[in-house]
This record gives C-alpha cells, structure tokens and sequence, in this order.
C-alpha cells in the first residue's frame, strides 16, 4: 500500500467524504524526470493514474517565486497515460526548479497534488561540467531489494550532484524475469519487490511499459529523476537479448509472439513514452542526436541497435547491405557533426564498446556470430568497415578530442586505442571508457582484439570463474565526467556502487 493511501485510510472513520475526494484526485503515479537539456530548454517527463492534462510551473527560485505556469498534453491511454512538455526559453546555466500536476479530464477542475523537480541548463558561457554515464538497469532477474536498499547506485550517483546523467543502455530488461527470490551462491536469496509485467518476457505494449513502471517503483530512482536531468539511449534489452533482424523465436517457449518486427514496435513504442527525451519531428522514432551543453561538451548519442542488418561471422571484406551497422544516414550526420563541432569535447555515447568482443552464438554454418562490430583479431572486416571509415574520417578533417563512453559488458574499464599497435592504423589515438551495471547481474572480463588496437589500462570485473553476481557483491558501476572551466582538461573517474574512484584519467585536450 502507498504510503499517501495508507494515510487516507487512517482517516476514514472521521471524514469519509474527504477521502473520496482525495481519491478523486488525479495522481503524478511515477515520479517526474527531466532530460535532454539544453542551454534555453528541457524535457520534463511525468506519469498520470488517469486521462488528464499536464501542467507545469517553473522559477529559477527554489521557493517557485514568479513561478510561470504553462499547460501541457493530454495523458492518455494512448502514451499509457505518460505526458512530455519542451520547456523553452529558459534562462542558459541556471537552476530551473519546476512542479507538475495534472488536471482531471472528468471536471477540467480537479489537480493532483503536485511533484517537484530539479534541472541545470547547459550553460552559454564556459563553466566547468560534471555528468556521469552507466548501463544496464535491473537484469539478469535483479530487481528492486527493499532488504539491501532498493536500487543503491542511483542514491551514490544522485549526491555526486551532477548536471546530467547519461544512461547508456539496457533501460529495462524486457526478456528478464524478476522472480520474487533469486538463489545467491553463498546460500542466501535476493528477494525482489514483483509486478505482473516482470513475471514474464514483454511481449504485449502494456508488458514492455510495466517494465519501465517497475523500475520508477524504487524510491533512489525516482528521487534520483526529480534532481538530475538524463540523456536516454538503448541498446537489447529494451526488446531482447541480442536483437537484430535475423532474430529468430521459433524455438523460444517463452515466447507467444514470434514476430520480432511486431515485438520491436510495441518495444519502441514504450522506450519513447517513458525516456525523456526530445522527439525529432518527422522521425519521431529516431533515437540518435546531439545534445550540446556549452562550449566545453557536445554529445553525440549514437544508436547501434536500429539499423543494423542482421547478426553474422562479420567478416565480410567489403561493405553491403549485410554489414550495415549504424547505417549511411547515421554514419554521415555522425561525421558532419563531429567536424561541425566547436565544443572542446566531442563525448560519443556507445551503447556498445568497439573494441570488445561480443558473441552471439553461431550461424547456421557452425561459425562464431557476432553481436557489435568486434570479430576477433585482424583488419577491418564485417561491421568494422563503417567503424573504420568514421575513425579514418576523423583523422583526414583533424577533429580532436573525441572520447568514447558505453557500457554493456556488465564490468568497468579503461581503453586507450593506439593506431601503433593496431591493424588499421589511420586514426588518431583515442579513449573509451566503460561502466556498468547499475543494477544488474557483473560480468566479464571481456576480450579486446587488435583491429583498432585497444590497449587494456584499466578493469574491474569478477574473479575468474565467477559470474552474473549480484548488485549485493559490491561490482555494480558508474562513470564520472569533469570538465574543468580554466584549462578544459577532462578528468574521467571510475566509481563502484559505494561511490568510491576505482581509476582515474585526466586528458588534456589538443589544440
């Protein structure tokens, strides 16, 4: 029971009618989250219990003094009942301190009680910036713990105080089951808070929301959305393990629904209801873009999972329609912007590391099948040509300061990419950097391949012959990103659930 309802209850013996009014009232069911901020906007997300209407206030006083209220879109069961307003013409690099509420549609009078907010615009001048980056959000059947604390890691990031969060993938696990105990190997049970939606795979649009539902359960999360504004991509998981468009669930009990094009809609359809984040007109659906938060930082959200062409051996020796992997669209907006780029840092969000091989079982012809761009040591082959011609662009037009940041591998690492020891070698040297899980199953290490010739500086994941280990052993992981104002130096730190520095880089950036 809710706490709210818990109280009315309490109070029903002397004012009934009260209560039924309480009752009457539209409910903010989830939280509000911000995202996708810019210097003179941002994207403020919430979730009714009803058809309703949004409205939001917003001040740059924390007592919302001259707070200006502005009424947003319908709540309805077609967004399943989410609502999303582009607050424009803020003030650059400002706290904006704002409140939703939602008006019910039965009266066009009654308003829920309101849920505040936290956001930082990006700033127009130069000023330092801090965010931090991870992946990977209650999988491998690891939920929300009320007996460890919920979900930690949101609570250690959320005091760091950063302007924004970049979530770099695997939001929910819509193929992972969140049983009510999963069984540790020391003899002791996770024990999970449990909804319907996570008894089974999503298959249904109501299953894929009450995933995202689920995790806005846990108080660290929504806590953690109200003060700290996120840049959503996605990776698998959204729909499944490993998707591509050779997915093939014909032998897969689990599922009802084989059609992986329909179970990619309905997937699609709940990520864009509940990341909060800026719809590109026309192409609603499109999840890669650039965020630009002053003249120290531009991001690049990159999206490797939409256009891919199906998962193979990948060593195919020239490009084809078989190893599209971000796609021509994607791959030419990607350099355009990047050569556009006046930032001084240019952060390419990856929702899968480049340099880590990452298997998906085999084709048909008993041959390894590849799930990134990765096949194993050697030239540039399969998908590796598109990641190829990007880096070879980069070095042609001299765009410097490019730093790559992912998660996925379910372990933390430092990767320092040196064309003198690699196959290709027409790049300028480079970082990637990974972090995650948030809460989820740890794995790894992973193996790195000599194409682009990453070198391993740094890493944090299980001892041998340990593996999926619970949010509870200690290994769950988040990045941190500083921009200082006065020299523009970066300052990369790895951090574990605790909030402790694992490794730490400083880069200092090329002229």
């Amino acid at each position: 029971m809710r706490r709210r309802d818990l109280l009315l209850a309490g109070t029903a013996a002397l004012s009934p009618a009260f209560v039924r009014r309480a009752y009457a009232r539209p409910l903010v069911s989830h939280g509000v989250q911000s995202g996708d901020v810019l210097a003179d906007r941002a994207i403020i997300w919430s979730r009714a219990d009803r058809p309703s209407r949004m409205m939001v206030e917003w001040s740059t006083k924390e007592s919302m003094a001259d707070a200006r209220r502005l009424t947003g879109p319908y709540a309805m069961e077609n967004s399943g009942f989410t609502a999303r307003m582009d607050l424009r013409q803020l003030p650059a690099g400002q706290s904006i301190f704002y409140r939703v509420q939602f008006l019910d549609l039965r009266d066009g009078k009654t308003l829920s009680e309101p849920v505040s907010g936290h956001v930082r615009t990006a700033p127009a001048a130069r000023r330092g910036v801090r965010f931090l980056w991870s992946g990977d959000t209650a999988g491998q059947g690891y939920g929300i713990n009320p007996d460890w604390g919920g979900m930690r890691i949101y609570e250690t990031m959320r005091k760091l105080g950063p302007d924004f969060f970049l979530h770099s993938g695997d939001t929910i696990y819509a193929d992972n089951l969140i049983p009510a105990e999963v069984p540790l190997p020391d003899g002791t049970k996770w024990r999970n808070l449990t909804t319907e939606a996570t008894s089974k795979v999503a298959e249904t649009l109501d299953e894929f929301r009450g995933n995202y539902l689920y995790n806005l359960m846990d108080e660290n999360v929504r806590r953690f959305n109200a003060e700290v504004p996120q840049i959503w991509q996605w990776d698998d998981h959204e729909v499944m393990n490993n998707w591509s468009p050779g997915k093939d669930l014909s032998a897969d009990a689990r599922y009802s629904e084989k059609s992986v094009p329909l179970l990619v809609a309905r997937a699609t359809h709940a990520f864009l209801e509940h990341a909060p984040m800026r719809f590109h007109g026309v192409e609603s659906e499109r999840v890669y873009r650039r965020i630009s938060y002053g003249p120290l930082l531009d991001v690049f959200v990159i999206d490797m999972r939409s256009y891919r062409a199906a998962n193979s051996h990948n060593r195919q020796t020239q490009e084809s329609e078989e190893t599209v992997y971000l796609g021509r669209p994607q791959i030419e907006w990607l350099k355009q912007g990047l050569r556009e780029s006046r930032a001084t840092w240019k952060v390419i969000a990856s929702d899968m590391p480049l340099g880590l091989v990452v298997g998906d079982g085999r084709d048909s012809q008993g041959r390894p099948r590849y799930e990134n761009s990765a096949n194993g040591d050697g030239p540039p082959l399969g998908r590796e040509l598109e990641i190829a011609s990007l880096l070879g662009f980069l070095k042609q037009n001299r765009v410097r300061n490019t730093v790559w940041l992912t998660a996925d591998v379910h372990y933390t690492a430092a990767h320092y990419y040196d064309p003198a020891k690699a196959q290709f070698t027409g790049f300028d040297p480079f970082w990637e950097f990974v972090s995650g899980p948030l809460n989820a199953g740890t794995f790894g290490p992973g193996v790195l391949e000599n194409t682009f010739g990453p070198q391993l500086v740094f890493q944090k994941a299980p001892d041998k012959g340990k593996s999926n280990l619970p949010p509870s052993a200690g290994l769950q992981f988040f990045g941190e990103v500083k921009i200082e104002a006065a020299n523009g130096a970066m300052v990369v730190n790895l951090r574990d659930v605790a909030g402790q520095v694992l490794y730490s880089k400083t880069l200092n950036p090329a002229q």
